[in-house]
């Protein structure tokens, strides 16, 4: 038995779920199924505790087979993730990841491939092969959680730490410019982008349930803190205090608006088209006179759905590039579009009914007429 067809939420998607061709589970699971019988070992306070509570709570919903399920990862603290979770996993080498998710969802279409990577991990040595599964689309969820530091070898600046981080590497500030790695994904077209926090574990399972359900490649950043080497990182947006004003929440369908009493949202520049973010008059109040204020009927509607993701693309750009002070929250893109591991099985089945051996179709090539001579 596989699982049903269930269809994206992307309109005009093909109606296979992220999950179609995967054996459901005989018998019910819980949490418990995919806990594995090793020690947690991360530092005391650090957010990967709260990434893996979730993802084993979450895992059983989805109705699968354990024994289908795949968890690869590359090198870092969040690279110890396939130890702790009961399913089939490996621990690869450094950036590497991606790829060899690549190789597992092309040949096995019953297989629910997950990729555990860090902001040091994919985007140093893993960039490149980051950047090539998102543009092909691999029906492979990307889990990429972001401390803006690298932890596991003991605090050194990473390719998202703001311009100025101080650390053991950088000892008179960085002067790098960092990677947003929502903007990063977008720039390469990937069909579903999210960001979610460690510690708000609502969204964070409502965010890994839809990244499941497309078919294709979804990258969820998580903005995980590191007590240890980069502590209160992302406080502005944890805080309760600044959160309401910190966190643009993007929720498709939906007008931007946040802050305290809804008193902030999003518009977008008709002539530039770039988003900012703006005073919105109260509810049922005209924009005082004199004021920057604009009415509720200004702001952007959310359209997770624009095939265009240069629309996307823009409102990544309203995060803090520098010390995180605000950021947009949820899924930026969620459209459909081919899978390459569907295409590449597709294109394997038409060569294989061609008629002929193997054989014969290589001796054809050694007496091809393309030779050549080497002296």
């Amino acid at each position: 038995m596989t699982t049903l067809d269930r269809p994206s939420t992307a309109p005009g998607s093909s109606p296979r779920s992220g999950l179609a061709g995967v054996p459901l589970s005989l018998e019910p699971l819980t949490r418990k199924d995919f806990t594995s019988d090793q020690e947690v070992r991360w530092c005391p306070g650090c957010g990967d505790y709260a990434v893996l509570a979730a993802f084993q709570g979450f895992m059983p919903e989805l109705g699968i087979k354990k024994e289908n399920t795949v968890i690869v990862s590359g090198i870092g603290c969040s690279s110890r993730f396939p130890y702790y979770v009961d399913s089939y996993g490996m621990h690869s080498i450094h950036g590497r990841a991606t790829a060899i998710a690549t190789g597992v969802a092309t040949a096995r279409e019953d297989a629910a491939v997950f990729v555990i990577t860090g902001d040091g991990d994919a985007l140093s040595i893993g960039g490149n092969h980051l950047i090539h599964i998102l543009r092909r689309n691999v029906n492979v969820t990307i889990l990429l959680f972001n401390n803006r530091i690298y932890g596991l070898t003991k605090g050194q600046y990473s390719p998202t730490s703001e311009i100025g981080k101080v650390t053991k590497s950088t000892p008179l500030g960085s002067l790098d410019n960092p990677f947003n790695p929502v903007s990063l994904a977008l720039g390469a077209e990937a069909t579903f982008v999210a960001r979610t926090i460690d510690s708000d574990r609502k969204h964070l399972t409502s965010v890994l349930r839809a990244a499941a359900a497309h078919r294709g490649t979804s990258l969820v950043e998580i903005y995980q803190n590191c007590p240890i080497f980069n502590d209160n990182a992302f406080d502005a947006l944890k805080d309760p205090s600044t959160s309401a004003d910190a966190i643009i929440p993007l929720v498709h369908g939906e007008p931007i608006r946040f802050g305290t009493d809804d008193r902030l949202g999003v518009v977008r520049d008709p002539a530039t088209g770039e988003f900012r973010v703006v005073e919105v008059a109260p509810p049922g109040e005209a924009p005082a006179p004199g004021s920057q204020q604009v009415g509720a009927e200004a702001l952007v509607v959310h359209d997770a759905h624009l095939q265009d993701p240069s629309y996307a693309f823009g409102l990544s750009r309203l995060t803090d590039a520098g010390v995180l002070h605000r950021a947009p929250i949820g899924i930026f893109r969620d459209v459909a579009a081919p899978a390459y591991d569907d295409l590449a099985r597709e294109q394997v089945a038409l060569a294989a009914t061609g008629g002929g051996s193997d054989d014969d179709a290589l001796q054809s090539l050694i007496n091809g007429g393309d030779t050549w001579v080497v002296s």
